[in-house]
């Protein structure tokens, strides 16, 4: 799991960059964590970043996502999801 401190509760969106460095030096599954704040920055990090999952937090607890509504969205956008 890769946390960027600088992003997590932020909601601007993953550090990419951090993600995509370690994806790309890594043989193992990568989860990014930090920064969530829509659908599309979940979608970057697993496009952008290369990351095989990513955590998030806020937006379920306080329900401003459901995972539905985020399986749904990587789903339109040819992401594997399982449904």
């Amino acid at each position: 799991m890769v946390t960027s401190m600088d992003a997590d509760g932020t909601k601007a969106g993953y550090d990419l960059a951090l993600t995509q460095t370690i994806t790309s030096q890594v043989s193992i599954p990568v989860v990014a964590s930090g920064g969530a704040g829509n659908c599309a920055h979940i979608y970057e990090a697993l496009t952008v970043g290369g990351a095989e999952a990513a955590l998030l937090a806020s937006l379920l607890h306080y329900g401003e996502l459901t995972v539905a509504e985020i399986k749904h969205y990587l789903k339109d956008r040819h992401v594997p999801v399982r449904l």
